[in-house]
């Protein structure tokens, strides 16, 4: 198999994202496992590397992604003006950069150029500033592959969470999450877990929306009228779809250890319990797209911009995130393709 091609975006400048890129490509090793793109600016690169202190770091600019490097770092040069680098602070320029550099990823990522996307944070006030039209880089992604539903999956060794609700304010929750949108998300889900994680029959658990999992109706209605009908509809079709449960006693109980995924109904549900226990070594997926893109678990971290104390190992695992879920797409496409040719009466099953 052909090493894929990872484009990554620095996110923004005067946060970590291009030290943490820096130092993870700072290994000739990484070469073995594929061919990095970076998006952004040798500029940009040469004056983090000094903080870093990355002196063997080493990269070759491109300007045809046809003829891309398999033994080196490529970089391609998005952004022509100079950038006044204002490390912690969020500013137009920076917003800019980085929306420049994202929407040239991405067009090169739906030409067929690259094969996934690793992108550094972003800070959405900064984007605010630069006009950027979306809450983050889930709704981008989302929008760009005429997708109108994808998913927000947190990944770590022992745990794969995704929400049913992205970055709206928790007072919009109630209304926004609606029966069909949780069903599409629980879809989307399934189907994931078994084509970019390669999970045969995957295990779903399902949290509750309100405090208890609405204790019978007494805490709210939305666990009996909406989830629980929706997960034994889907248990009528074979899945193994659980719940829904108690947040706080699933996750105190060490219960997410026994299934291989969980729908959190809202970001904080999620993610607080997921960054408690993987904080430094998650990663996030955005599942549900044609595409595949992943990103560290953790944001601009403007307080220690500059100080070359930013910690590699998420957006590291991010990378090889990435690789292996295109390897695995890759892999079981074979596989499906192989299964049609040995029986040519078998029909394509189209998920819903």
């Amino acid at each position: 198999m052909k090493k894929p091609r990872i484009g990554i975006t620095l996110g923004d400048v005067n946060g970590v994202g291009p030290e943490v890129v820096i130092k993870a490509l700072n290994n000739e090793k990484i070469l073995n496992y594929c061919v990095p793109v970076i998006f952004g600016s040798s500029k940009i690169l040469s004056y983090h590397k000094n903080i870093v202190k990355a002196d063997n770091f080493s990269y070759s600019v491109v300007n045809d992604l046809s003829r891309l490097s398999n033994h080196k770092v490529n970089v391609v040069n998005c952004f022509q003006d100079d950038i006044n680098i204002t490390l912690g602070q969020a500013t137009e320029e920076a917003g800019k950069f980085a929306y420049t550099c994202l929407d040239r990823a991405m067009n090169e990522i739906k030409s067929g150029h690259i094969d996934a996307l690793v992108t550094a944070p972003i800070n959405k006030k900064a984007m605010q500033m630069a006009n950027f039209p979306y809450t983050g880089h889930t709704e981008f992604l989302t929008d760009k592959s005429g997708k109108s539903e994808s998913l927000m999956m947190m990944v770590s060794d022992n745990m794969r969470v995704a929400v049913a609700t992205n970055h709206i304010p928790l007072s919009d929750v109630a209304e926004k999450l609606t029966k069909d949108k949780l069903r599409k998300k629980l879809q989307i889900f399934q189907k994931s877990l078994k084509e970019d994680f390669g999970i045969e029959k995957p295990t779903i658990a399902v949290l509750g929306l309100n405090p208890h999992a609405g204790d019978g109706g007494t805490i709210g209605t939305e666990e009996e009228e909406m989830i629980r009908p929706l997960i034994i509809e889907a248990k009528k079709k074979g899945a193994m779809i659980m719940g829904p449960f108690s947040a706080d006693g699933f996750f105190g109980s060490s219960q997410f250890k026994k299934v291989d995924g969980i729908m959190a109904m809202y970001h904080d549900q999620g993610l607080v319990p997921f960054k408690a226990l993987s904080f430094g070594n998650g990663t996030n997926f955005t599942a549900g797209l044609s595409i595949v893109r992943t990103s560290p678990d953790h944001g601009t971290a403007f307080d220690i911009a500059g100080k070359n104390m930013a910690d590699v190992s998420s957006f590291r695992n991010a990378l090889f995130q990435a690789i292996d879920i295109v390897k695995t797409r890759k892999e079981m496409k074979e596989m499906k393709e192989n299964a049609m040719k040995k029986n040519p009466k078998l029909s394509e099953k189209v998920e819903e």
